[in-house]
């Protein structure tokens, strides 16, 4: 524990201080002081002038982040028949119908991603109590409902990333690695940012786009300017 409080203690005197920087300054800011064992996650954390309580204040969409997350992302789909096989084709870790259902119901949920094809919705729909909560209903919206459940898994493994704004107004998504080049790691910020901007719903009133935060998983956060995010 006195470690990880050390560890801590020094990331947060270099971050202190720092705030409304560039996202290159940023992310050299984390990648310096980035010390745990593994390789952390690099987040965005962006504030919304928004009240996703209202429908036409909800903001949700998905984004193709130009250098992928450098995570590893297991895929269910619900699909029988051609459907099915096409799935399989294109790498998914998890294919079925009743079956996946059942295992859900049971609480086995090893997936970070489900699509499902049209006519599979009535029987994934009993599931919205547990899967909603989890950000894995299938959505046409983000394409997750789909008879193109090739292309759907090919974009879920290469580097997709959903987002959803939470009761307080706040979007978060990992995009990318510590270990990323610090370029590629800017350009998935921008990417990621430019898509919840385009997002903004027709209900919201005022700023929209309040503060955008970027940390690793175990270090601080930095506030960047919000020019610099979005590529202005």
């Amino acid at each position: 524990m006195t470690k990880v409080a050390k560890r801590t203690r020094i990331a947060r005197e270099v971050f202190d201080g720092k705030a409304l920087i560039s996202v290159e300054d940023a992310v050299a800011l984390i990648k310096k002081t980035a010390s745990a064992k593994f390789d952390e996650t690099v987040e965005v954390a962006m504030n919304l002038g928004v009240d996703p309580r209202h429908a036409d204040q909800m903001v949700r969409g998905v984004v193709s982040l130009p250098n992928g997350t450098g995570k590893t992302v297991r895929v269910a789909v619900f699909a029988r028949g051609a459907k099915a096989d096409e799935a399989k084709a294109a790498g998914a870790d998890i294919v079925g119908a009743e079956d996946l259902m059942q295992d859900i119901q049971a609480g086995k949920i090893d997936f970070d991603r489900c699509i499902a094809t049209p006519d599979m919705m009535p029987l994934v729909g009993r599931l919205g109590k547990i899967l909603g909560p989890r950000n894995l209903m299938p959505n046409p919206k983000v394409g997750t409902v789909t008879m193109d459940v090739a292309t759907a898994v090919a974009n879920a493994k290469g580097g997709e990333v959903q987002f959803k704004v939470e009761k307080a107004g706040v979007i978060h998504a990992g995009v990318g690695k510590v270990s990323f080049d610090d370029e590629k790691l800017a350009q998935n910020i921008r990417a990621f940012v430019d898509a919840v901007t385009r997002a903004r719903p027709t209900g919201a009133k005022g700023a929209y786009l309040r503060k955008v935060s970027v940390s690793s998983t175990m270090g601080p956060g930095v506030s960047v300017d919000l020019s610099s995010a979005s590529g202005n």
